[in-house]
C-alpha cells in the first residue's frame, strides 16, 4: 500500500513538473507557480463572491435578532428601548437597502418588510428631537448626580468635624453642612423633575400609533414561533446552499480543465498538457477544501449531531471520534473514485494502445517499436499461458485471449 501510494504521489509530481516527460526548467516551473498562485487566489475569490449570491438567513429574516431579544431579555423598560433603537439620529448616514435590492437569491419574508415599514414611520425628524432631548435631560441628570457624590462627601467630613467640635476656620470642607444638605435636597428636586419630563416623553413617543403597531407586532407569538421556525429552517440549509452554489462554479472548470489536459495529451500538446495540469489541481483543491467544510458544519453534519445526540445523550465529544474515522474514509473514497473513474489507468492505456502511441507518454509508435524512443517505456509483458508478448495493463492477451493478471510497473 506504502509503495503504491508512493509511485502515485512520485507519478503526479513527475507529471506537474515535466513537459512530454522532459524536467521544466527552473525559471518556467516559478512562472508556472506564480501563474497557480494567481489563479487559486482568484478561484476563492470567486468562490466567496459566488457564496454570497443566496441571502443567509439573517438577511432573509433581517428582523429575526431583535425581535428574538426583545422577547428573551428583560431589561427595564425594555419597551422604551426597542422603540429607541428604531430611531437613528446620525444625520448623514443613509439607510441601508434592503436586502432584495441587492438582486441576489432568495427574498426577504414579508413580516420583516413589515416589520422595518413601521420602524421607518417610527424614524422621524420629530421623534430623532424627542430622543435627542431625553439624551440631554439624562446628561443633566448625570451632572447632578455627580455634584451629589462630592456635595455628600463634604456634608459626611463636616458632620464629623461639627461632631468633634472642631472651629469651622480650621475645616477643610468649603460648604457648611446645613448649606450642603440644602444643596443636595434642591439637586434631588431638580433630578426628580427631570426624570418626570423623560417620563413624560418616552410615553408620548410609545403612544404613538406606530409605536404601538411595532410593539403588538413583537409580542405577537403567533407570528413571531412562525418567523423563529422558517429562520431556523432557512439557517439549517444556507451551509448546503452555498456548496451547491460553489460548485455550479468549480464543475465546469474541473471538467473544461480535464478535457483540455487530455485533448493535449493525445495531440502531444506538451506545455498544454501541462498548464491544463496544473489548473485541474488548482480547480480540485477549493472544491476538496468545500466538500470537508461542508461536512464540518453543513447539513451532513448537522443531521449527523443530531443522531449521535440521540444515541449517545450528553457524550457530545464522541463526535470527535466519528469525525476522525469519517474523514479519512470520506477521503479513502474520493482518491479510489480518481484513481478508478478519473485517471484510470486501464482505461488510458485501451485508448492510447487503439491509438498507437506509448501507454506511458501517449506519443505516436511505429508498429514495430516495443520501447518509446519518447520515454523508453517498455509496451509488453509476456503472457503467463501462450508466453507470447502482449500489452501491460489490458485485460485479455492479444494473442490467445488468456485474462491477464492486473499489470504493475
Amino acid at each position: 500500500m506504502f509503495t503504491k501510494i508512493t509511485r502515485w504521489f512520485g507519478r503526479f509530481f513527475n507529471k506537474s513538473s515535466t513537459i512530454n516527460n522532459e524536467p521544466i526548467n527552473k525559471v518556467s516551473l516559478i512562472i508556472v507557480i506564480a501563474i497557480d498562485l494567481f489563479i487559486l487566489g482568484n478561484v476563492f475569490w470567486g468562490l466567496s463572491d459566488i457564496g454570497q449570491w443566496h441571502l443567509s438567513a439573517g438577511e432573509q429574516y433581517p428582523c429575526y435578532y431583535s425581535w428574538d431579544a426583545y422577547r428573551t431579555e428583560t431589561p427595564e423598560n425594555k419597551d422604551f428601548e426597542r422603540i429607541r433603537s428604531s430611531i437613528s439620529l446620525d444625520e448623514y448616514g443613509s439607510p441601508n437597502p434592503y436586502p432584495n435590492e441587492l438582486k441576489r437569491l432568495g427574498s426577504v419574508s414579508e413580516v420583516c418588510l413589515n416589520y422595518r415599514q413601521i420602524e421607518d414611520r417610527i424614524n422621524t425628524p420629530q421623534n430623532q428631537q424627542v430622543i435627542r432631548v431625553i439624551n440631554e435631560k439624562q446628561v443633566n441628570i448625570n451632572d447632578l448626580e455627580y455634584k451629589n457624590q462630592r456635595i455628600r462627601s463634604q456634608y459626611d467630613s463636616t458632620l464629623l468635624e461639627q461632631i468633634a467640635g472642631q472651629p469651622r476656620d480650621l475645616s477643610i470642607n468649603t460648604v457648611e453642612a446645613a448649606q450642603a444638605k440644602q444643596n443636595l435636597d434642591e439637586n434631588n428636586r431638580q433630578i426628580a423633575n427631570i426624570k418626570g419630563e423623560i417620563s413624560t416623553l418616552q410615553e408620548e413617543l410609545l403612544a404613538q400609533p406606530a409605536s404601538v403597531e411595532l410593539l403588538a407586532l413583537l409580542n405577537n407569538d403567533t407570528i413571531f414561533n412562525q418567523l423563529q421556525k422558517d429562520y431556523n429552517h432557512a439557517a439549517y440549509w444556507y451551509p448546503s446552499l452555498q456548496f451547491a452554489l460553489q460548485a455550479i462554479f468549480l464543475l465546469p472548470l474541473i471538467i473544461l480543465a480535464l478535457w483540455v489536459h487530455n485533448f493535449a495529451q493525445g495531440k502531444n500538446y506538451g506545455l498544454v498538457a501541462l498548464m491544463s495540469w496544473h489548473l485541474l489541481i488548482i480547480f480540485c483543491i477549493p472544491l476538496i477544501l468545500k466538500i470537508f467544510e461542508v461536512l464540518q458544519f453543513g447539513l451532513i453534519f448537522d443531521v449527523l449531531v443530531r443522531v449521535l445526540t440521540q444515541l449517545l445523550g450528553g457524550l457530545l465529544f464522541l463526535i470527535s471520534y466519528v469525525y476522525i474515522l469519517i474523514v479519512p474514509l470520506v477521503g479513502f473514497g474520493i482518491i479510489k473514485f480518481f484513481q478508478k473513474v478519473v485517471f484510470n489507468r486501464k482505461l488510458q492505456v485501451a485508448n492510447r494502445v487503439q491509438k498507437g502511441k506509448c501507454m506511458n507518454c501517449g506519443k505516436k509508435l511505429r508498429g514495430d517499436e516495443s520501447h518509446c524512443p519518447h520515454c523508453g517505456y517498455y509496451q509488453y509483458v509476456e503472457c503467463p499461458n501462450c508466453l507470447h508478448l502482449t500489452y501491460k495493463y489490458l485485460s485479455y492477451c492479444k494473442v490467445c485471449g488468456h485474462p491477464q493478471e492486473t499489470y504493475h510497473d
